[in-house]
């Protein structure tokens, strides 16, 4: 079997304010993610939200079924989204080939019974990085392109949160049931990212940083406004926020991160915005 997985439990903004360093990052820090030859998956309560990984190099690697889904196919009560950071790879789907360059992304619906990885090159493999969410409704597999995603610029040079934000599986691109996939892009000379910061008690998220040069760090901030915590992160990690947490970062130089969410609401306008010289 060459699927792995592990579970994270929901914990409440109470307990989080006693949690010190090593606990915060337990809870909610993802860092096993684009290992070699291996799909890791990581199970979270929160909306029960799947982050996971797949890096085929030498041979293909197939997604399989977990203990905690109590299913016999993964996505038989799911539904999946995929976003290639690495060079081009192939994700079969029931024997029908999606080929995803470099910052494409594909949307598998429930139901489908198999799902492969594989790479054109083992020594320049393809990084995907996978979102799972339940889903209630069988919804067509469709390939997100460069050009079908939304681009939205915002942010400014002047407070240092210039980006370019991509939305690649949201209900105005693509059929889905809750899970939603995009991507956004720190400007060369800005820091932060998602800020004016925000909550949405009524979805969670998790945020994957990825672009970020080996010797520099993104710090993500997080919990409720008037109770922030952070975590520093590196290259390929992955974050969990939940619906009662912030969830910003400033990088020590550009890079990118994948934000994916799931809750009962699919307006991506569906946020609580916080004062910036309110927080605490």
């Amino acid at each position: 079997m060459s699927t792995n997985y592990s579970t994270r439990y929901a914990a409440s903004p109470k307990d989080v304010k006693n949690y010190d360093t090593a606990e915060i990052r337990e809870e909610f820090l993802i860092n096993n993610l684009m290992q070699e030859n291996v799909i890791n998956l990581t199970y979270s309560h929160y909306d029960r939200f799947i982050t996971g990984s797949a890096v085929p190099t030498v041979s293909a690697l197939k997604l399989e079924s977990i203990d905690a889904l109590k299913s016999e196919n993964f996505l038989d009560r799911r539904e999946l989204g995929i976003i290639n950071v690495g060079e081009t790879g192939v994700v079969t789907v029931d024997g029908t080939e999606y080929v995803l360059e470099h910052k494409e992304a594909l949307y598998v619906g429930q139901g489908k019974k198999n799902v492969e990885f594989s790479s054109n090159s083992a020594q320049n493999p393809a990084l995907f990085y996978l979102n799972s969410t339940p889903a209630h409704k069988a919804f067509p597999t469709k390939k997100i392109g460069k050009d079908d995603v939304e681009t939205v610029e915002l942010g400014a040079p002047e407070t240092a949160n210039a980006r370019t934000l991509r939305k690649y599986i949201v209900n105005s691109v693509v059929d889905v049931c809750q899970l939603q996939m995009g991507m956004t892009s720190i400007k060369p000379g800005s820091s932060w990212n998602t800020m004016p910061a925000h909550v949405h008690d009524r979805r969670m998220e998790v945020y994957f940083y990825f672009e970020v040069p080996s010797d520099q760090a993104v710090c993500h901030f997080m919990g409720e406004p008037t109770e922030t915590r952070h975590i520093w992160m590196g290259n390929n990690q992955a974050v969990i926020s939940p619906p009662w947490s912030i969830h910003s970062g400033s990088g020590t130089s550009s890079y990118s991160f994948i934000w994916g969410m799931a809750g009962e609401n699919l307006d991506y306008g569906d946020m609580d915005h916080c004062k910036i010289n309110e927080l605490r």
